[in-house]
C-alpha cells in the first residue's frame, strides 16, 4: 500500500478528497502501526497493517491516497510495557484513535481487551483484541450547513432544557418508530414544537460523545444509559444514530443541530473530560492507556501502576500534560467549529482544575479556555464539584463561567418541604445568589438554577417519595443519594388519595414557578413539565427502558400548560431576567413620582422584613416586590429598560396566610397572574393597594402591576 509522509497536524484521520492523513501522538512509542479494516463479504473484517513512516515531535503520521470516508481503522502501538512505571504499550491491543471523529461497533467484553490476565494484574496478556474492539472511522467532513448560525441568546434570556437523546424521544407517538431514540428524532417537528412552546432556548444533551457500556452492567442485563463513560471525545455516539453507515452519525448529528438552530434553539453538550472509559488499573486497554498512559492519565506518584481517581470512576485525565490539554481544547473547538454546538456543561469540572492535587481555579485549563478565541465565546457551564478533597467549589469558578448552583437546588427543596431556618438563604437563591457570585465580578446569570437534574429524583418523584427505590439497579438499593431533601406529601409512592395528589400537583407548580421566576438561568430536567416519574429511582444511570424514558402517552397536560404559562411570563418581562444584582437602592418611581427600591421584602402583614423576621427559624412566608423601574441598564438600542412591577407571595406554611398588598405608592392595584393553588386558569381578579389577600397553604401567588 502506498504511504506518503503526510503531516503531523491535525491529529486523527483527515480526509481531503484525495486521501486521508493520519496522525497520532505518543511520546513513549517505539513504532506505530495503522490498522485498516475491510469487509470480506462474509461478515468479518479483514485487517491490513501499515507502519506510519514519520514521527515529528512525538507525532506519528502518514498520508494514504484513496482512503475514503467510511474506512474503519485503529492503531497498534509498540513500546515499553512496565505497569510499575506507568507504561502499558502492547501491540496486541487494537487501539481507538483519541481523535476519532466517528466510532463503529461495540466492545465485545472478554479477556483480549485487557492488558493483563484475569486474576493477576501484574501479568502481561498478549491476546489480540482486534475482533472484540470497535473501530475508528474516517468521516466525510463536508456538510451543507446552508445559512446556519447560532441563535446567540444572552444567558439572561435563556431557558435550558436538560435531556437525554433517547429518553426524550423513544416513546413519542408522532415520531416514526424507526428513528426514535436518535439525533433525527430530536430534530423531528414534534420535539421542536414541544421545546419552542415551552419557551426553551437551549437544549442541553446528556453525553453524546462515544461511550462504552460497562461489562459489569451488561452482565446484570443493564446498560450505561446516561453515557458518562467517554471513550471518544470527538465522535457523536453511533448508538443514537438512525444511519446504518459507518460515520453516518456525524451527518445526522449536524442535521439535528441545523434543525434546532432554525427553530431558534441552541445546542449545549454535557461533556465528560475528567475521565475515560478505560477505568482503573484493572480496566481495558482500548485507547489512551495503550498509546501513552502517563501523558493521558494522572498516576499515583509513588506507584504508577495505579491511577489518581477524583471522579469515582477509576481514573482522572491528566490536565497537567500539554497533549492531554490539547486533546480537550481541540475537542471543544471541533464541536464548536465543525459541529456548530453553542456551549458545554462540564461534568465534574473541579477535576479539570486539579493541575496538581488541590483545586486551582486558575489552572492551565481555565487559562487556555479564557485565551481561546473560539471556546471562550460559547456558553461554559461547570458542574462545580468532584469527589476529591475540596472538590465542592460552588461559587469559585472564573468570571466567564456559569455554574450548576447546587445550593439553589438544596435551598429551594428545603424551603418547600418546610425545613426551618431557610428564609434568608431562600431570598439569596431567588435573587441570583449574590453571596456566591458577586465577589468574583459575576452577575446573576452565573447561577444555573435547577431543582432537579438527570441525577436524582424527577420533579414528580421529589414530591412523591421520601426514600430512594433503586432496586431495579441490582445494587441492593445502595446506589444513589440517600439525602434527597424530598417530601412525599404524606404517602410513599403512588396513591389514590385525592388530597395527597392535589398537594403533589401544587408542589410541582411551586417548584416550577420558583425556578422560572428566580433571577439567574433556569434549567428544566426533561419531562418534569410532563409529570415524568422514575417510580422513586433516583439513579437511573443503568436503566435504558420505560423507567427512564419520558412517557409521552401519559403526560400531565395540565402541568405542561401551567409550565408554558409561567415560562411565557418570564420571557415577557425583563424584571425576571435581570443582568445585574439587586442593590436595594431607591430608583425613580412610577410616573416619575416617589422613589421606590429596586427590590423590597415584606412580611405577610405588609411590614418591612426585620432582622428578627429573617432570623426566625419557623417563618415560611414572605413577599418580594420586584420594581420594573429598577432595572439598571440599557437595552441593545441604548434605551432604558423599564418593565411592569410584580409582587411574589410565597407561603410554604401548612395553612393559608393573609398577605397585605403594598401601599398605593407601589401600585394602585394588582392583578393575579399566577396562583399555584388554582387548578386551571387563574381568575384575573384585582387586588387593591393595602388590601389583604389569602395565599393558600403551600402555594405561590404572583401579582402584576402593569405600567401606567
Amino acid at each position: 500500500m502506498e504511504v506518503w509522509p503526510g503531516k503531523a497536524y491535525p491529529f486523527g484521520a483527515t480526509y481531503d478528497g484525495t486521501g486521508t492523513n493520519f496522525g497520532l501522538f505518543s511520546e513513549v512509542a517505539d513504532k506505530v502501526e495503522l490498522c485498516l479494516f475491510s469487509d470480506n463479504g462474509a461478515g468479518r473484517l479483514e485487517e491490513s497493517r501499515v507502519m506510519l513512516p514519520e514521527v515529528d515531535e512525538f507525532v506519528w503520521h502518514g498520508f494514504i491516497p484513496n482512503i475514503e470516508p467510511g474506512q474503519r481503522y485503529g492503531y497498534r502501538v509498540h513500546g515499553p510495557y512496565d505497569p510499575a512505571e506507568g507504561l502499558r504499550c502492547n501491540p496486541n491491543k487494537l487501539l481507538l484513535d483519541p481523535y476519532s471523529k466517528a466510532i463503529d461497533g461495540n466492545f465485545d467484553w472478554n479477556q483480549s481487551l485487557f492488558g493483563y490476565t484475569f486474576g493477576d494484574p501484574d501479568s502481561r496478556n498478549d491476546d489480540d483484541s482486534a475482533a472484540s474492539m470497535p473501530k475508528s472511522v474516517v468521516i466525510n467532513p463536508f456538510f451543507d450547513w446552508g445559512n446556519d448560525r447560532s441563535p446567540g441568546y444572552e444567558y439572561a434570556d435563556s431557558v435550558i432544557y436538560e435531556a437525554h437523546v433517547k429518553g426524550l424521544t423513544q416513546t413519542h407517538p408522532d415520531i416514526p418508530e424507526q428513528i426514535r431514540g436518535t439525533y433525527a428524532a430530536v430534530a423531528h417537528p414534534a420535539i421542536i414544537e414541544h421545546l419552542t412552546e415551552l419557551g426553551v432556548t437551549a437544549l442541553e444533551l446528556m453525553p453524546v460523545h462515544h461511550f462504552a457500556n460497562d461489562s459489569t452492567l451488561l452482565e446484570r442485563g443493564l446498560t450505561n444509559y446516561w453515557g458518562y463513560n467517554t471513550i471518544g471525545f470527538f465522535a457523536p455516539d453511533s448508538k443514537y444514530s438512525s444511519s446504518p453507515n459507518p460515520g453516518g452519525q456525524v451527518q445526522e448529528f449536524k442535521a439535528m443541530v441545523r434543525a434546532l438552530h432554525e427553530a431558534g434553539i441552541e445546542v449545549l453538550l454535557d461533556v465528560v473530560y475528567n475521565h475515560t472509559a478505560e477505568g482503573n488499573h484493572l480496566g481495558p486497554t482500548a485507547s489512551f492507556r495503550g498509546i501513552d498512559n502517563p501523558a493521558y492519565y494522572r498516576l499515583v506518584e509513588d506507584d504508577k501502576r495505579y491511577y489518581m481517581d477524583y471522579t469515582g470512576t477509576g481514573n482522572s485525565l491528566n490536565v497537567g500534560h500539554p497533549h492531554s490539554l490539547q486533546l480537550i481544547m481541540d475537542s471543544l473547538r471541533y464541536w464548536v467549529t465543525e459541529m456548530h454546538v453553542d456551549g458545554f456543561r462540564f461534568d465534574l469540572a473541579s477535576t479539570l482544575a486539579r493541575e496538581f492535587y488541590d483545586v486551582d481555579r486558575l489552572s492551565t485549563f481555565f487559562e487556555l479556555v479564557q485565551q481561546d478565541p473560539t471556546v471562550s465565546q460559547v456558553k461554559l457551564i461547570a458542574e462545580p464539584w468532584d469527589v476529591g478533597p475540596g472538590g465542592y467549589q460552588v461559587g469559585n469558578f472564573p468570571p466567564q463561567w456559569t455554574e450548576w448552583n447546587g445550593k439553589y437546588r438544596d435551598t429551594v427543596r428545603d424551603y418547600w418541604r418546610g425545613e426551618p431556618a431557610t428564609l434568608d438563604e431562600f431570598a439569596y437563591r431567588l435573587t441570583g445568589s449574590s453571596d456566591l457570585y458577586e465577589h468574583t465580578g459575576r452577575r446573576p446569570v452565573a447561577s444555573i438554577n435547577f431543582v432537579t437534574a438527570h441525577d436524582g429524583f424527577t420533579l414528580r418523584d421529589l414530591v412523591s417519595y421520601n426514600e430512594k427505590h433503586n432496586e431495579a439497579n441490582a445494587e441492593d438499593n445502595n446506589d444513589g443519594e440517600s439525602h434527597n431533601r424530598s417530601w412525599n406529601c404524606g404517602v410513599e409512592g403512588s396513591t389514590d388519595d385525592q388530597e395527597v395528589n392535589a398537594l403533589r400537583a401544587r408542589q410541582q407548580r411551586n417548584f416550577l414557578t420558583t425556578l422560572l421566576l428566580s433571577q439567574g438561568v433556569p434549567m428544566i430536567s426533561h419531562g418534569d413539565e410532563l409529570g415524568r416519574t422514575q417510580q422513586g429511582n433516583n439513579n437511573v444511570y443503568c436503566q435504558d427502558n420505560e423507567l427512564s424514558w419520558i412517557d409521552w402517552p401519559n403526560a400531565d397536560t395540565e402541568l405542561l400548560e401551567f409550565t408554558r404559562t409561567v415560562s411565557a411570563l418570564r420571557a415577557a418581562h425583563p424584571v425576571f431576567r435581570r443582568r445585574r444584582f439587586f442593590s436595594g437602592d431607591t430608583v425613580r418611581g412610577r410616573g416619575g413620582g416617589e422613589g421606590l427600591p429596586d427590590i423590597a421584602w415584606f412580611a405577610p402583614d405588609g411590614s418591612d422584613m426585620s432582622d428578627e423576621d429573617w432570623d426566625s427559624g419557623f417563618a415560611k412566608s414572605i413577599a418580594v416586590f420586584l420594581n420594573g423601574h429598577g432595572i439598571p441598564y440599557l437595552d441593545m438600542r441604548g434605551q432604558r429598560v423599564i418593565d411592569d412591577s410584580f409582587l411574589l407571595c410565597f407561603n410554604a406554611h401548612y395553612e393559608p396566610i393573609e398577605f397585605a398588598a403594598p401601599p398605593s405608592n407601589f401600585a394602585p392595584a394588582w392583578l393575579r397572574v399566577i396562583d399555584t393553588a388554582a387548578e386551571g386558569e387563574v381568575e384575573q381578579s384585582e387586588v387593591a393597594a393595602g388590601e389583604k389577600v389569602s395565599v393558600e397553604a403551600r402555594s405561590v401567588l404572583v401579582l402584576h402591576a402593569p405600567l401606567e
